[in-house]
């Protein structure tokens, strides 16, 4: 059962909860909106608690097994095998995905090549589609991934729509041919490929990924949380059982550390990066982990206007947008902060559709529709590095900041 609650955080602690949004007790706030999923067996304990200390609640999914199963049971597993062509619009487990880049690569050579930039923690190939026209090897490029969060599956649904869209749009399309000609795109569909492996085949809600812990029984580190910057301060857990477990030190996963070599390979080249996350219908960039202006601030908070501006064109659906320490939370060791304080001056997080009524279990009805408005925002980000942006930088202290701005 996944619950909607305006709720105090000692309530919550009180009763063994699965947190959904904020996905830590350290950030809940007296007054608060919090989004928590419940066993079935402790559904009644937490009613009694939240009716005894007058608090509004309401269930949002009343059955969530019989939603999972929508998305992962026989039917939709029988319309993946019976279709005659790669279905978009469903889920697709990690060796699915894998084999559809395989045969992308193979029939798009000239447009996509694919490569490894590593092994995740129980050896899988950590995957990465090259798009773009073949020709200066030292042009600007974005960098864009996905299923960072094993659960969060509209994630790597959207980066193979983002693929499928650039490559049959190419001919028809004059602004992703432009985009396709000038720029390089570096599309990893799946990022934590072993927790998300896992929720396919195990837990439909887990987050990290999949590492062991010598002291303790709790696997994974969240891999949004491993990053060398301000690694472990405030918005990150040093208790392995935690869902922002920071890791036993920066890096630690096999996954960020291949990621994070790659890109600083590449950071004189790589100018946008872009992670892809769900859900909150947010757009965020730096910083995470303190309240204060990027030195590009103009620019950047111009292009994520642009870009949510974009995105609310195709069916009218409202992002919010800013720093994603005023606008959603505090958070250390981020890939986005990360990328930025290597010279990736365009580094942003979506966190897609929607705000809490289907939470991780996204349905396969909205896959459509959430890739096509995101893919308007994407394209925005990188058509504006067409352009010279010459705003000027932002006073330090921000805290300030609209952080309520919506489009």
């Amino acid at each position: 059962m996944c619950v909607h609650v305006c709720v105090l955080k000692c309530v919550i602690l009180c009763v063994c909860v699965d947190l959904w949004q904020p996905n830590s007790a350290s950030l809940i706030q007296a007054g608060s909106a919090v989004d928590v999923h419940v066993g079935c067996k402790l559904t009644q304990g937490l009613h009694l608690h939240l009716q005894q200390r007058h608090i509004q609640h309401k269930v949002l999914i009343p059955n969530l097994q019989k939603e999972i199963e929508k998305q992962t049971g026989y039917r939709s597993s029988r319309k993946r095998r019976s279709a005659p062509q790669y279905d978009y619009e469903v889920y697709h487990s990690l060796e699915e995905i894998q084999s559809w880049m395989f045969e992308m690569n193979r029939t798009h050579s000239h447009m996509l090549d694919m490569f490894s930039v590593g092994k995740s923690y129980e050896g899988r190939p950590l995957y990465v589609l090259q798009l773009g026209k073949r020709g200066r090897p030292y042009r600007k490029a974005v960098w864009i991934d996905c299923g960072v969060h094993a659960r969060e599956w509209i994630g790597p649904a959207f980066c193979q729509w983002f693929v499928k869209e650039a490559l049959n749009s190419y001919q028809h399309d004059s602004a992703m041919r432009r985009l396709m000609n000038q720029l390089t795109f570096y599309v990893m569909p799946v990022l934590n490929v072993d927790g998300y492996h896992y929720s396919w085949t195990t837990d439909r809600f887990w987050r990290k990924t999949r590492s062991k812990n010598h002291k303790y029984h709790c696997r994974g580190v969240d891999a949004n949380r491993n990053w060398k910057v301000k690694w472990c301060e405030e918005g990150a857990s040093s208790h392995p059982c935690d869902e922002t477990y920071c890791g036993p030190s920066p890096e630690s996963e096999p996954e960020v550390k291949a990621v994070a070599k790659f890109l600083r390979k590449r950071r004189k080249q790589v100018k946008a990066y872009i992670s892809i996350h769900a859900y909150a219908q947010m757009l965020l960039y730096p910083y995470s982990y303190k309240y204060a202006a990027i030195p590009n601030f103009s620019c950047v908070e111009s292009a994520a206007h642009n870009a949510v501006t974009a995105l609310y064109s195709a069916y009218g659906v409202r992002y919010r947008y800013g720093p994603a320490s005023t606008t959603l939370y505090v958070s250390s060791g981020s890939s986005m902060d990360w990328a930025y304080k290597n010279g990736i001056l365009y580094a942003f997080a979506f966190e897609l559709r929607d705000t809490g009524f289907f939470g991780f279990l996204l349905p396969e009805s909205l896959i459509n529709p959430t890739c096509t408005e995101t893919m308007r925002a994407v394209k925005a980000i990188a058509s504006g590095l067409l352009k010279k942006c010459t705003g000027s930088g932002a006073t330090e202290e921000i805290r300030w900041l609209r952080s309520s701005r919506v489009v």
